[in-house]
């Protein structure tokens, strides 16, 4: 995979280099001018304060890294407190006296002040050092939120592969079926039921490995189990559908709405009253609109559960982990009708 622009090592030490020339750069962008009396700066006493302080500002970028880079994880994460703040104290002395070194004996500047020397950079150094850690804590942090939510998606596509391969041998159990029982009757729709099935299997093998599908498709795969389940059922079940096309390019995942008119088959056929299963399927403003009704027998519902795989259970699952809060499933029984509402966005 493509690392993102931004995360370039070389993109980091390109804004890091910015930073940190922005920062000392300040003193001189904001100080008051000297137009108005320029003898009283005199070129060597100028040019030794610009060595002092790029002097100074190398040990405190070294210092910043050390202290982000070996300090915190060595002693802070360890919970090494005292050794920490020990060093710490030990790393200001030291830049205080290489400062001082440099400037009073190399460059050789005869006016040093140690009360101011010592206020400046104490506060300067309480600056850095909480820059430095900031900067470690905030990168750490990244980096943990990063690698959990990689973790995280690893386990959600890990498991949405495993509800997809459970879905497609349930789905054959069922349709395997419809073909014994066309079988037994020795059924002249048994030729015609086949195609729908090999139509079927076409799809499922060459389709469902894909993450999404176009609607279209998805579309006419129900329609194909539909018409296999009305071959197979004849006038002893009323099947009414309404599955507009698309008004758009749509994708959705494969095989995610077969379950719910699988459930609507396997409860609202057999021994019940005036079967009837309507089932209609729509989308308006990039929403999916999808309904499944049947009729069923509240006495036979519980036997036939025990034989139902995993079915809806497995669906609102993959509902859940693929679209979140942007769907809304709702299921009803009211008055042995079995109503399934689904709303889904397509965006």
């Amino acid at each position: 995979m493509r690392s993102k622009w931004y995360s370039k090592k070389w993109v980091t030490v390109a804004l890091h280099a910015a930073a940190w020339v922005l920062l000392f750069s300040l003193p001189f962008l904001l100080r008051p001018s000297y137009n108005e009396n320029p003898a009283a700066h005199k070129p060597r006493e100028t040019s030794v304060g610009i060595i002092g302080y790029i002097t100074n500002d190398i040990l405190y970028v070294v210092f910043f890294y050390i202290n982000a880079l070996f300090l915190i994880p060595s002693f802070i994460y360890r919970r090494k407190y005292n050794q920490y703040s020990a060093i710490i104290v030990l790393c200001f002395t030291a830049l205080l006296f290489v400062t001082w070194f440099i400037i009073f004996n190399v460059l050789a500047q005869p006016r040093f002040n140690i009360r101011s020397h010592f206020l400046f950079n104490f506060f300067f150094f309480l600056f850095i050092l909480a820059g430095s850690t900031a900067y470690r804590m905030i990168k750490d942090r990244t980096r943990a939120d990063r690698v959990a939510r990689e973790k995280q998606t690893e386990n959600l596509k890990t498991e949405l592969s495993l509800l997809r391969s459970q879905a497609s041998p349930h789905f054959m159990f069922n349709v395997l079926n419809n073909m014994v029982a066309l079988a037994r009757k020795k059924s002249d729709l048994l030729e015609p039921a086949l195609l729908k099935f090999s139509s079927l299997m076409r799809y499922m093998l060459y389709e469902t490995d894909e993450d999404k599908v176009p609607l279209e498709k998805e579309t006419e795969y129900l329609q194909s189990y539909i018409d296999l389940q009305q071959l197979r059922f004849g006038k002893n079940v009323v099947i009414d559908t309404d599955m507009q096309m698309a008004d758009g390019h749509y994708e959705i995942e494969p095989m995610l709405l077969i379950p719910f008119v699988e459930n609507a088959f396997k409860h609202g056929t057999g021994m019940i009253d005036e079967a009837h299963i309507e089932i209609k399927l729509k989308t308006e403003k990039g929403s999916l609109l999808f309904s499944v009704k049947n009729r069923y027998d509240p006495a036979s519902i519980e036997i036939k559960d025990k034989t139902s795989g995993i079915g809806l259970a497995n669906v609102k699952r993959r509902l859940n982990l693929l679209y979140g809060d942007k769907q809304q499933l709702q299921i009803d029984e009211k008055n042995n009708w079995f109503v399934v509402s689904l709303k889904l966005n397509l965006h």
